[in-house]
């Protein structure tokens, strides 16, 4: 990140204030009045409503030399992640504008742990809203880069290292999701997971369709035979921390169709509009990778990503047709447009066959899981039930929520094929996110542990917790708290 940090234990003085033109400040319900400027922004506050905790910010100027603009709330420590994240974004937001190099921030009056999570929360929400995201303007405007974050009141010592890690991850998987179709093919793709293995000294290896069609990995190459161009396969990274470790290894696994046409069943045009982002499973399994990474974690972690066109052509699958998958298992295709789950099964079933510790999933997989909880949560799906409430426990404590469903074995009447081993999908159900999910447990191998996360929050209109952008990059800060909050590694 190209944003530093620099903390200060105490919190600010007014010759502080006066020094910086743009601020930050959260306080209790109650400003305390020995805060250098608390009449002014009492009275000003007043103005705006009153004496109830903040859902969005109180602005003004500073009667100083330097007019300091500032953003301020006051709040109940209590609110819920999300909503500290919320109102993190729309302060962050109120300096948008002013394209400043410096920004402060002062979080005062509450105990340490509590100074720690809201300025947390600050710092998230102004790294996301400072990353440099993908544009194709003639005339872009040339503005200031933010440069330093000056955080006042924060005692702690770990200079917010994971949240820099964790907007690192985000901002890489925001910015891929981003591009349209014709600037991220999949061989575009796979020439930046070269670039970013060689930055971080990944280990790469790359499944393209010969290698695949040696692995009989047909429910995969279903989807890809459709394109025009030959460049489909699956990419595996890996990370090996410095020391050697006893722990068992952590796999990711990310949906990357760079465009889904549909395929032989055609998407209308208000479908398909926007279908550059559904690889954004993969990027948000490759922006998790990035994050570990730059936290140097003390276990091995292997990231596949699944990359392909679902394109529509003479050489595209089609309705009826039944292919193989590498493990044997007999798929009979229903709808072209469930290729998500293709690609995902040859690539769950190659990755679990390594006997990973745990096994997470990350896809804009299904309309049904859009449909059950709209743009604000993500569908969470597992086989071990006993992580039901540990995953929803991390969705609320990290700010990006998921709500689990079920996924019970009786689903599978609704996917029995006469023909085959199993229907791709089925027609006729509206449950289609937990189908998806049980045709997809069929392939995960080992009982390995297996967390499927549908990615119904990856866009968002307007942006999501502390993420400005309708592309959101859900999912890393959520894995994240899972992973190493919950000690699930």
């Amino acid at each position: 990140m190209h944003v530093k940090l620099q903390q200060h234990k105490a919190a600010p003085k007014k010759l502080d204030i006066d020094k910086y033109s743009n601020w930050i400040m959260v306080f209790p319900l109650e400003i305390n009045q020995s805060r250098p400027y608390a009449t002014v922004l009492s009275e000003r506050r007043k103005t705006t409503g009153g004496k109830k905790a903040d859902t969005t910010p109180t602005v003004c100027d500073l009667p100083n030399k330097q007019g300091s603009h500032v953003a301020y709330a006051c709040i109940n420590d209590k609110m819920s992640s999300f909503e500290l994240l919320t109102l993190a974004r729309k302060l962050v937001a109120e300096h948008e504008s002013f394209h400043t190099k410096e920004i402060a921030v002062s979080v005062s009056d509450f105990d340490d742990i509590k100074t720690e999570r809201i300025t947390e929360a600050i710092i998230a929400a102004i790294l996301s809203a400072s990353a440099e995201m993908p544009s194709f303007k003639s005339k872009e405007k040339k503005s200031e880069k933010l440069a330093r974050v000056h955080a006042f009141g924060v005692k702690n010592s770990h200079g917010f290292r994971r949240t820099f890690a964790e907007a690192e991850g985000n901002a890489l998987a925001r910015s891929l999701s981003m591009l349209p179709s014709n600037k991220l093919t999949p061989s575009i793709y796979l020439r930046r997971i070269k670039e970013l293995a060689k930055e971080n000294q990944w280990k790469l290896d790359f499944y393209d369709t010969r290698a695949l069609q040696k692995k009989k990995a047909g429910a995969f190459l279903a989807v890809s035979q459709g394109s025009p161009t030959d460049d489909a396969g699956i990419a595996r990274l890996r990370y090996t921390p410095a020391k050697k470790s006893r722990k068992g290894t952590l796999t990711l696994v990310g949906k990357g169709i760079c465009y889904d046409t549909g395929g032989t069943n055609l998407k209308p045009a208000n479908y398909m509009f926007g279908m550059h982002e559904d690889m954004q499973g993969s990027a948000v399994a490759l922006g998790t990778f990035l994050a570990l990474t730059r936290l140097k974690v003390n276990f091995p972690v292997e990231c596949w990503l699944a990359l392909a066109m679902n394109h529509i052509g003479p050489k595209a699958y089609k309705p009826n047709d039944v292919v193989t998958a590498s493990d044997g298992t007999t798929i009979e295709i229903v709808h072209t447009d469930a290729e998500g789950r293709m690609v995902l099964a040859d690539t769950l079933a190659m990755a679990s066959k390594l006997k990973p510790k745990l096994m997470i999933d990350y896809a804009t997989l299904t309309g049904a899981c859009l449909n059950s909880l709209g743009t604000a949560y993500s569908g969470a799906f597992t086989n071990k039930e006993e992580l039901i409430p540990i995953l929803v426990e991390a969705g609320k404590d990290s700010g990006e929520r998921v709500w689990p469903f079920p996924m019970d074995e009786d689903f599978d009447k609704a996917i029995e094929s006469d023909i085959a081993d199993v229907k791709q999908c089925s027609l006729e159900s509206g449950m289609d996110h937990i189908l998806a999910s049980r045709f997809l447990q069929r392939f995960v191998k080992n009982d390995t542990p297996w967390v499927h996360i549908d990615l119904s929050s990856s866009n968002r209109k307007g942006g999501l917790a502390h993420i400005p952008t309708d592309t959101t990059g859900f999912g890393i800060r959520f894995t994240l708290n899972f992973l190493l909050d919950k000690k699930m590694m």
